[in-house]
């Protein structure tokens, strides 16, 4: 039953702007498990690559991981896919409160390593640009993620 003072105009926008919040929310719930599914599926096929006959994927590289001002920065090797983040599922675990738990990510594909965020809050910056999608890494190149940087060495 209608309230009185309610008119059918003001009944049609609630039922137009409830429809539309429910397809944003349908739209934006879509849009992440898609992306799930793709990281997660180019995972699992780079994998099998880097674990291939001797020579190929990447050269092996390293890390240097400059957690804070001051403190001796500290090297990582580079083998396969590392996750990086605050979570400590990740290969490379970080203690910055500017990362997201699962920031960004450094794979290896052909001879070169690439760098993607994955979602970040603050996004992952490559040499002081923000990446809009995963960007190739050469040596000397500084990967920000938070206020930690990290820097490609051969």
């Amino acid at each position: 039953m209608l309230a009185e003072g309610v008119t059918p105009f003001a009944l049609s926008a609630l039922k137009y702007g409830l429809l539309a919040l429910l397809f944003l929310f349908i739209w934006r719930a879509t849009r992440w498990a898609i992306r799930g599914l793709n990281v997660d599926s180019v995972a699992v096929a780079r994998a099998g690559t880097t674990r291939g006959a001797e020579g190929s994927g990447p050269a092996p590289a390293t890390l240097l991981v400059h957690e804070s001002e001051g403190a001796k920065p500290r090297a990582v090797r580079l083998t396969s896919t590392m996750a990086i983040g605050r979570d400590a599922g990740c290969e490379l675990r970080i203690d910055d409160t500017y990362a997201s738990t699962q920031h960004a990510r450094i794979f290896g594909k052909g001879d070169a390593w690439y760098v993607e965020d994955l979602g970040s809050t603050n996004g992952t910056f490559v040499n002081d640009q923000r990446l809009a999608t995963p960007a190739m890494l050469q040596p000397g190149d500084r990967v920000r993620v938070g206020t930690t940087v990290l820097e490609l060495r051969r």
